[in-house]
């Protein structure tokens, strides 16, 4: 687990890790009382280090550590395991070959779950030694070698960090994001790719897709709160985005 003042999420995550052994988080520093929550789980094994990309933090963990498991939960600290996950992965017996597993969410704001949203899974648990991660973009993407199955068991994604540090966040990320789009070929982007380089198109997109298609307009004031936010993170890439053009003229 990757960790950078989380402490609004962070107890009720590891919450529901009663069924490891061990738990292996990386802090970057952080300012709040996340390390003194972490501490107080006996299972904690604590690392500090300084925040360079997601990818080298991941791979720090998984390979820098000292863990000697063969299997690896990999969650960040909004992500809180449903009971069915739960039983799911402690029944697992993976099939020769088969070296990860995907995980589906369900979105949260404030512990409200949502209809839909447009958090893609995530391979979440696979065999150390097939694993390693890549930076792209703003984010990581972790690569394993061979089969890869999926869980049925849902996990909930409920980050409840203030908005002030959501929004400088996502400033970080959407940054780094526009760097990938702009050195990107259009030809090697993926078609929403294509579109947020259009810099006019996703952010009104992304909120008639969270608010209307996904059902965001039947979950009240949260399904408001996450189309505006989604919206809102595309809003400040495509800043990102004309001012790089701003700049090179």
């Amino acid at each position: 687990m990757l960790t950078f003042n989380e402490a609004p999420n962070i107890a009720r995550t590891l919450s529901r890790l009663a069924f490891v052994t061990e738990i292996v988080i990386v802090d970057s520093g952080s300012t709040d009382a996340t390390r003194e929550i972490a501490a107080c789980d006996p299972r904690v094994r604590l690392f500090n280090r300084v925040f360079t990309t997601h990818a080298e933090q991941w791979n720090f963990g998984l390979h820098e550590t000292g863990i000697s498991t063969e299997w690896v939960l990999a969650l960040d600290a909004d992500f809180v395991l449903s009971d069915e996950a739960i039983a799911e992965i402690q029944g697992l017996v993976p099939g020769d070959g088969v070296n990860g597993y995907w995980a589906s969410f369900q979105y949260c704001i404030d512990g409200v779950p949502l209809r839909g949203a447009a958090y893609p899974p995530v391979l979440v648990l696979y065999r150390r030694a097939r694993a390693r991660y890549r930076q792209d973009g703003h984010t990581q993407r972790v690569q394993v070698e061979g089969t890869v199955g999926a869980l049925t068991g849902l996990i909930q994604h409920d980050d409840r960090k203030p908005l002030a540090q959501w929004l400088a966040s996502q400033s970080r990320y959407m940054r780094l994001e526009g760097d990938k789009l702009a050195e990107t070929p259009d030809a090697s982007l993926a078609i929403v790719d294509r579109l947020r380089k259009a810099i006019v198109i996703m952010p009104p997109l992304m909120f008639i897709y969270c608010y209307f298609v996904r059902g965001g307009v039947l979950d009240g004031k949260a399904g408001l709160y996450y189309a505006l936010q989604r919206s809102a993170a595309e809003l400040i890439l495509s800043l990102y985005l004309i001012r790089r053009r701003l700049d090179a003229t």
